[in-house]
């Protein structure tokens, strides 16, 4: 046991270690973390005008001698202004996973020695271990980087404080963040270990990110009625809740199907669970965590089987080393 340990934590480090002298892994991972400042600077800018607007408004009523009861804080909702960055970490977070599980394996058949290290003491579960643990690691600093420069933007140029319920929620996103890409390490991962020809496990591995990143989600927001015009079909026509209900049951297949779509996408449920915790979606803003992942935990969940399902494809499907080969 100690021995695999062993063998799995140096194999883990020799992936951190080449994987950050690629130019391309510190690109990818500098892009998203200036994603997240771009993402956050305008709106933390807004928020801080805010603030600045009603401290000005809180100290007028004092030097008039007025109470300042009468003077309504405002709700800011701070963790709203990570929206952007969880759009773009969707994009570039999956693409990040990509690039790491297609090097992980490149590497081994560009210069083919995967077959070589495998006729080591050293059994296949090892190996992939070693390396998945590796690049795991790569992937939650890129992450908790990233997510910390968030924190920080809000505190600093947003001039607000985050009460710790709402670090937690941050750290509930991160959490659900790091699942969401590593799903797509396993991915790339996979691909380029088992796909004859090495360039084509890039295309698929793309091909199935623009399906179920950038095309499934869409297409379940335009099939949406709320999305149709804006501010949302039924409150233009001023429908109220409970007749909204009764009309869409006339159109429950329609909204199983556009359901359905959304929920084959892993970068939606990523969303909708980010956008309840950071209450980015109003109806969630001031609840509980508890109450949230209450009514949001198939979300977290099915980012979590997402993972352990392709985890254990990696580790059950034995690689055929007559298949892949330098010249592929």
């Amino acid at each position: 046991m100690n021995r695999t340990f062993e063998q799995i934590r140096t194999i883990a480090a020799k992936e951190i270690r080449d994987a950050t002298r690629s130019y391309i892994i510190v690109a990818i991972a500098g892009f998203l973390l200036l994603a997240a400042i771009i993402a956050l600077a305008v709106s933390a800018i807004a928020l801080h005008g805010d603030v600045a607007a009603y401290e000005e408004a809180k100290d007028l009523l004092i030097s008039l001698g007025k109470p300042v009861d009468s003077l309504v804080a405002p709700a800011y909702f701070p963790l709203r202004l990570l929206r952007g960055f969880i759009e773009q970490t969707e994009i570039i977070g999956a693409v990040l996973g990509i690039i790491l599980g297609y090097r992980a394996a490149a590497v081994e058949r560009g210069r083919n020695t995967l077959a070589l290290v495998m006729t080591r003491p050293l059994s296949q579960s090892a190996f992939l271990a070693g390396k998945t643990s590796g690049n795991l690691v790569l992937i939650t600093i890129s992450l908790a980087l990233a997510f910390l420069v968030g924190v920080i933007a809000i505190i600093t140029v947003g001039g607000v404080s985050l009460t710790g319920e709402e670090l937690m929620k941050v750290f509930l996103t991160f959490i659900a963040a790091t699942f969401y890409t590593a799903s797509f390490f396993l991915l790339g991962f996979f691909l380029a270990l088992h796909v004859k020809r090495l360039p084509h496990a890039l295309l698929y591995a793309f091909a199935i990110w623009l399906t179920f990143v950038l095309v499934a989600p869409q297409i379940g927001d335009t099939l949406d009625p709320d999305n149709q015009v804006s501010g949302g079909v039924f409150k233009k026509l001023n429908i109220a809740k409970p007749q909204e209900k009764q009309i869409m049951l006339s159109f429950s297949n329609y909204e199983y199907t556009r359901n359905a779509i959304e929920e084959a996408s892993p970068a939606k449920h990523l969303e909708r669970i980010s956008f309840a915790l950071l209450g980015i979606k109003e109806i969630y803003n001031g609840l509980p965590i508890r109450t949230i992942l209450y009514e949001r935990m198939r979300d977290p969940v099915a980012l979590f089987l997402i993972f352990v399902a392709l985890a254990a494809l990696l580790v059950a499907r034995r690689i055929d080393f007559t298949r892949i080969t330098k010249e592929s």
